[in-house]
Formats: C-alpha cells, structure tokens, sequence
C-alpha cells in the first residue's frame, strides 16, 4: 500500500533511516544517529526466534568437531537434484551459513527489516511469508543447475529477500541510506535495482560460474511480492471491488453489510496496537469518515479487516 504524500512525510519524519550495505551475498543494514529512537529496537516474536535459531545453528555446528559438524550440515544442504530424496532441505538450507560474514548479514537484515513487517503481517503472516520466499528462492535457483550441472545451497537470503521485497510493498517510499557512501534511495527503488542486479548476475554466473546464489536472490524477492499480492485477493478484496462497481444501484443488504464493516473498523482496539499500525488505523478511519469506505484501496480495506480481526 502506498501512503498518502502527507502521512508518509510524517512516518517518515518518525522513523529512523537505515543503511544498506551489499556485500554480494546477503543484506546488512545500520542505523543512522538521526532519529534513532526505542521503536526502531522493539523486536518481534518471530523475528526474534529466526535469530535465536539461526545464530544457535551457526555456533552449534561450529563448536562440533569438524567431521560431525559436516556430516550433520551435507545433510542439511539444498541441492536440487537430490531433493526429493532429502524433501526437508528447501527448508533447513535456510539455517545454515558459509561463515560469519554470511551469517551476519542476513541476520542485520532481518533485525532491521523483519519487526516493522512482523507488525503489519502479525505473526503467522510474516513467517509464511519469509519460508514462502525462502523455499521459492530455493527452487529459482535450481534453473541454474541446468546451466551450470549441480549446486549446493545454504544461507538465508531468499527469506531476507522476502522480508526486504515485502518492506518495499508496504512502505515503497521509505527511505533508506546506502552505505559507505550516504546516498538516499527509496525501498521501491532498491529492491528494483536489487532484483535488476541479482537477475544480470544470476545470468552471468549461468556462464561463469560462481559461489553466490543470485537466483535465489531474485527468487525469494519475487515470491514474495507475488505472495503479497495473492493474499490480498485471497481475503477477498479484490472480489468485493468488483461486485461493487457491477452493482446498480446497491441493494439494501449491501448497505447494510457495508455499515457493518465500518462499524468492525471503528470497533478496532486502537491502544492496542502498534503505533504503526495505530496511526495507520486512525488515517484511514478518518478517510472512511470523510468519504465512506468506498474511497479506502483495496489494499487498505485488506488491512482494516485484517487490524479487525485481530
């Protein structure tokens, strides 16, 4: 959902910037000093598990002697051509990691990028949507293979791709700061300029070979992207737009479950919420007073239903 120029100004104003550092395998982010505040620290429940789970792997695995840490990861490890053999591996590659670098990058990524998802999926959304994009950035990398002949996969960039391509659909114009060099660049743009890269890339390593999985990249930020946009039609949106533009005139019934709708909207515990999604809530509530709940997005009606059911 893209926001309103006034109220993403404000957000904007709210939240801190982040910094965005490619390294070719994974996503790292840091904070700026400006407008660090304790939001931008106040984890999830799932974004916390993910680096409790992956962080403990890492040091298990690690702290093993080597030839059963090895054993234990081969048995672990994506690799299309025997998946249906070892059908658990497009879920477990995501838990293992090639070194320390590979390990913090992708957990930055999520650190930075997950919480403020987290809070506007809930809970079960975000996971679904992180091991959706994780497991089809798994499979989008297996074109290579046909390229390239067989190839191993560990790492969780397809779910941080995922987290990062989903960031971008909610709040594309969000600004993130890209470092060394501080160069301001809107979430929409980036994650264009990323999948650009990852796809020319994944491409090039189709020739040349090459020890990063690009297609994986690319993959698990289209997933997810793709995810986002049939969840939306999925809860009915979509549907519910169309039978209201074919209807002449609306029948009482229709009013009826309209004022209903509005009524769950208002009904909505907003001290309970986020103060994301408050302020999310209170705007849009106030251009359903404004203009009825036909001038709200279908996007944005999505999420009211979604703020109502929780």
């Amino acid at each position: 959902m893209i926001l309103e120029d006034n109220a993403e100004a404000r957000l904007r104003e709210r939240e801190s910037a982040m910094f965005f550092v490619p390294d070719g395998s994974s996503v790292e982010t840091l904070p700026t000093l400006r407008g660090v505040g304790n939001r931008m620290y106040q984890m999830t429940p799932w974004v916390t598990r993910l680096l409790i789970a992956n962080i403990g792997i890492y040091l298990v695995l690690s702290g093993l002697p080597s030839q059963l840490g090895n054993s234990i990861a081969n048995a672990l490890v994506f690799r299309p051509g025997t998946v249906l053999q070892t059908p658990w591996t497009p879920v477990t590659y995501m838990f293992l990691h090639a070194g320390f670098g590979h390990l913090f990058g992708n957990m930055i990524g999520i650190f930075f990028f997950g919480p403020r998802l987290e809070h506007r999926l809930g809970g079960k959304g975000f996971l679904t949507l992180y091991f959706v994009a994780g497991i089809g950035g798994a499979f989008f990398e297996s074109v290579l293979a046909l390229f390239v002949g067989p190839v191993s996969m560990v790492g969780a960039s397809g779910g941080v791709f995922g987290i990062l391509a989903g960031f971008a659909y909610y709040w594309p114009r969000d600004t993130i700061l890209l470092f060394p060099i501080p160069i301001p660049i809107q979430a929409w743009l980036l994650v264009s300029l990323y999948m650009l890269w990852s796809l020319y890339a994944g491409l090039s390593a189709a020739r040349l070979g090459g020890g990063v999985a690009h297609f994986a990249h690319l993959g698990g930020a289209v997933i997810a992207l793709g995810f986002l946009r049939w969840s939306a039609w999925k809860r009915g949106s979509a549907k519910r737009d169309f039978r209201r533009a074919m209807q002449t005139p609306s029948s009482g019934r229709d009013v009826v479950l309209e004022n209903r709708t509005i009524d769950s909207w208002k009904g909505i515990a907003i001290e309970a919420l986020h103060e994301l999604n408050r302020e999310e809530v209170e705007r849009l509530l106030g251009k359903v007073d404004n203009g009825g709940a036909d001038s709200l997005t279908r996007d944005e009606r999505a999420f009211m239903d979604r703020m109502a059911s929780d």
